[in-house]
């Protein structure tokens, strides 16, 4: 069996630990993790709170995106994240949660139905809320790619709280 692979888009703005803390999770799952910084080659200038705008301005963002939507594989948005997906059109009817202050722009339209959720899973769309939101959302991914015993495998030496 091949060994699953996932693309983390990075761009300017973005939240370090919305992005460590989930890749490290996968890599320990034995996931294959490529982070790609939308910008290129050049470091990633992180903490500007602009990282989902960057990726929404994106078009060879939406190019990804509709390719991943189109293949039907798990397409997974953190804090405004999820703003993303309705900019360029992803996921329209799923159920989704988001950083509180992203509530308004998710439901302008109507595309989704709202969740106050920690982490929600509907189909192939993952969301989380935030920073805080991070530690949960990573088990919930990896259990995703690669099933509840290897989640639970992952969980275990990291001494959390239940």
């Amino acid at each position: 069996m091949a060994s699953k692979r996932v693309l983390v888009i990075l761009a300017k703005g973005a939240e370090e630990m919305e992005t460590v803390i989930p890749v490290d999770a996968m890599r320990r799952a034995g996931i294959k993790v490529t982070i790609a910084g939308l910008g290129g080659k050049k470091p990633v200038q992180c903490r500007g709170n602009l990282g989902a705008q960057n990726l929404s301005e994106s078009a060879a963002v939406k190019v990804i995106l509709k390719e991943q939507e189109k293949r039907k594989v798990l397409i997974a948005a953190i804090c405004a994240g999820p703003t993303v997906l309705l900019d360029h059109e992803i996921g329209f009817g799923s159920k989704v949660t988001t950083h509180p202050l992203a509530k308004d722009k998710m439901m302008n339209g109507n595309h989704y139905s709202y969740s106050e959720s920690c982490v929600e899973q509907d189909g192939l769309i993952l969301t989380t809320r935030g920073p805080g939101t991070s530690f949960d959302f990573r088990l919930t991914i990896v259990e995703a790619l690669s099933g509840k015993e290897v989640a639970d495998q992952v969980k275990a030496p990291l001494v959390l709280k239940d």
